[in-house]
């Protein structure tokens, strides 16, 4: 893929989870002749799904690359800190039907190659579209969602 335009990023640096959907829902409206794509965790979306709703709704136009490790990281990650917490209770659902349930179509991304396949048909089109892209379980955590 060639290097990004100049672009803003909106986040958060404490330890919320959820917020990258709603944020990037808000983005899209009050920039509509802008691109926004959001780039969020598993288990963070799982918190916010209910935006895609209003997104296929009101056709409102975000690309958001969803990057599924099948699980939560961020609790994985706290839950070291004070013992071995397991896995149970952390099995997360799949992403493309609730997706496309909500009314935004949704693809699978398993390789970098589907993702750079699937991401400019989707930037490209005006209207709300998640990639559901798989990652390594094992891959460097940089942030909490």
């Amino acid at each position: 893929m060639p290097a990004a335009a100049r672009h803003d990023s909106l986040g958060l640096s404490g330890l919320a989870v959820g917020q990258g959907l709603p944020v990037a829902l808000g983005a899209a409206i009050a920039a509509p002749d802008r691109p926004v794509v959001a780039l969020q965790a598993d288990g963070s979306a799982m918190f916010t799904m209910s935006a895609l709703w209003t997104m296929a709704r009101e056709r409102i136009d975000v690309t958001m690359v969803i990057l599924d490790n099948s699980g939560y990281a961020s609790v994985d990650r706290e839950g070291g800190r004070i013992g071995d917490l397991g896995r149970r209770g952390r099995t997360l659902v799949g992403l493309r039907d609730p997706s496309t349930g909500f009314g935004v179509p949704a693809t699978r991304a398993e390789t970098t190659t589907d993702l750079a396949r699937q991401f400019e048909p989707a930037l490209v089109a005006p209207r709300p579209h998640l990639i559901h892209a798989k990652i390594n379980r094992d891959s460097p955590q940089t942030s909490n969602g």
